[in-house]
């Protein structure tokens, strides 16, 4: 690309789902109503953990975590795109373009890091019961998270590195919701080889290390199961874990099916409109799978209730 066609990039437009104008009151609206659904509900299992001493163990240490991890996640996104439909502009400036893809990237890193986590507290509780206590101790919880985020941070800085360096042309405007880094790499005028293999290379790294990890960790869990001899030991040895695998699949199913179905269609709305299956709604039902079937987070926010009136 020549020199002369290319240009110092100060902003960028996003398109958002729609450029209908009759639908922006409706998405406006249903982006609310999910966000607020998604801090509300996230927040509630965040408090019920920390003010209930039942709930200090590390299965409900993790699930706060991932709890806070959600919030932080559907905020990297969901207000701006508010914020673009309330104001009828859908300018977003560079800086604040990288910005919020550096912590879309941090945020949905960790919580693959804490599903992977999650499934090993689960591996070690149903497999290991009796040494449960001495395997997973409060220290050993916390070194799990921090690697985490330590992760999480260093692979998040790298990705937003390599787009720094990229230069950009006249055409500037990201079919999606957000700054996306699949969207920001194809609008670059120069080469874009190196983004491209540091981009597949660690996502295949960080995405199918986990996944690996999880599966074993389930395929451990199920042959346990299935040599118990007690199927009251078997429905509760399952019972522990069937919230965490429900948000696993939600999460990887969904993520997956976008990134997987988008060289497929080649339509950047579409990819748009399927990636709030994973950024949006997956977060908002979080909270809805732990509670609902989990008698101590509802008895843990029942008191929390009581003790506030």
């Amino acid at each position: 690309m020549e020199p002369e066609n290319l240009t110092r990039v100060s902003e960028f437009v996003l398109l958002g789902l729609s450029e209908e104008p009759d639908l922006q009151p409706l998405l406006f609206g249903l982006f609310l109503s999910m966000y607020l659904i998604t801090v509300l509900g996230n927040l509630l299992i965040v408090l019920a953990v920390s003010s209930d001493s039942h709930l200090h163990t590390p299965m409900y240490f993790f699930l706060s975590n991932l709890s806070f991890v959600d919030i932080c996640f559907t905020s990297t996104t969901v207000p701006k795109m508010l914020v673009n439909i309330q104001t009828q502009s859908k300018v977003i400036t560079y800086g604040g373009c990288i910005t919020q893809m550096y912590f879309f990237l941090l945020f949905g890193m960790l919580d693959v890091n804490l599903l992977t986590v999650m499934a090993y507290d689960r591996f070690v509780a149903i497999c290991h019961p009796l040494h449960y206590m001495v395997i997973v101790h409060p220290r050993l919880c916390g070194q799990l998270v921090l690697v985490s985020w330590i992760m999480s941070v260093l692979i998040s800085l790298l990705y937003s590195l390599m787009v720094l360096r990229l230069s950009f042309c006249a055409d500037l405007q990201i079919p999606h919701f957000f700054c996306e880094l699949n969207q920001m790499i194809q609008l670059a005028c120069s080469d874009t080889f190196l983004n491209n293999v540091v981009m597949y290379f660690v996502a295949v790294l960080l995405g199918g290390g986990p996944l690996a990890g999880i599966l074993y960790s389930y395929y451990r869990i199920v042959s346990s199961i299935r040599g118990m001899s007690s199927p009251q030991g078997k429905y509760k040895a399952f019972s522990t874990c069937a919230s965490h695998l429900s948000v696993v699949s939600l999460f990887y199913l969904t993520s997956l099916g976008v990134y997987l179905s988008s060289p497929a269609t080649h339509n950047a709305h579409s990819s748009a409109a399927a990636s709030v299956l994973y950024t949006v709604v997956t977060p908002m039902l979080n909270p809805f799978i732990y509670s609902l079937r989990n008698k101590d987070i509802k008895g843990a926010l029942q008191r929390s209730f009581v003790m506030a009136v």
